[in-house]
């Protein structure tokens, strides 16, 4: 077994060679080189990966046996459907931001029925679902808090200094700003639920690859979203 310190390493370390930070869109998103409209185009595939987010985290909150660790995921879902302020919902809160690009809450939500949902998207989506609902406990801690959640706090700053140069308000961003202020708890929370629930070295090996794993397949999804929204248009 990993003790505390080393195996919480480990776990911070397997979303480093695929950081989304380090995606060519996201350096190039950074830079202010893209347009509203192809922002607008990326909140069309990621409102389609977190559309069902509050579903998969009830699904997983069904499946903890602790009470502390139901009320953190409990907290977690709360934040994501904001049952007093619905508008403030995250998948609205993208719905306007989306809007500031020019796109219709219409457009997003029928882009599945357009056929405009790439394959690397869909994977990130069923990911998530393979985590929440059929993965160990610790693994989908792992994959999701920390992987994912994990990555925000340092990649969206860079993405609201850049729309702030191009004239985006910080109501138009309240997406970002957020998830800045709340996945740095909900990554550190994973940690610790990982570490509770990861028992075996086995389970703790599992829990590290789970990482890695989301980290690549959301590495994937901006693959596919440069690759539509980017390098089509360049070529």
């Amino acid at each position: 077994m990993l003790d505390r310190n080393a195996f919480f390493a480990a776990l911070e370390a397997a979303r480093q060679p695929r950081h989304g930070g380090g995606h060519a869109f996201s350096r190039a998103w950074a830079a202010g080189e893209l347009s509203r409209e192809q922002l607008g185009l990326w909140a069309v595939q990621h409102f389609y990966y977190i559309d069902a987010v509050p579903q998969q985290f009830a699904a997983l909150y069904a499946r903890l046996p602790d009470l502390d660790a139901r009320q953190h995921l409990l907290e977690n879902l709360l934040g994501e459907e904001m049952p007093a302020t619905p508008e403030k919902r995250h998948p609205d809160l993208l719905l306007k931001f989306a809007r500031a690009c020019g796109l219709t809450d219409a457009y997003l939500r029928s882009a599945e029925a357009r056929g405009d949902v790439l394959p690397t998207t869909r994977a990130m989506r069923a990911w998530v679902w393979e985590l929440a609902t059929i993965r160990t406990l610790s693994e989908a801690c792992a994959g999701i808090m920390v992987a994912l959640e994990g990555q925000l706090p340092t990649l969206y700053p860079k993405y609201v200094a850049a729309m702030h140069k191009m004239g985006f308000s910080d109501d138009d961003l309240e997406f970002f700003h957020v998830h800045i202020e709340g996945d740095t708890e909900h990554a550190h929370v994973g940690l610790e639920l990982t570490d509770r629930y990861a028992t075996t070295p086995a389970l703790q090996g599992q829990a590290v690859a789970a990482v890695m794993a989301s980290a690549q397949v959301r590495y994937s999804m901006l693959d596919g979203i440069h690759a539509s929204l980017v390098a089509a248009r360049a070529a």
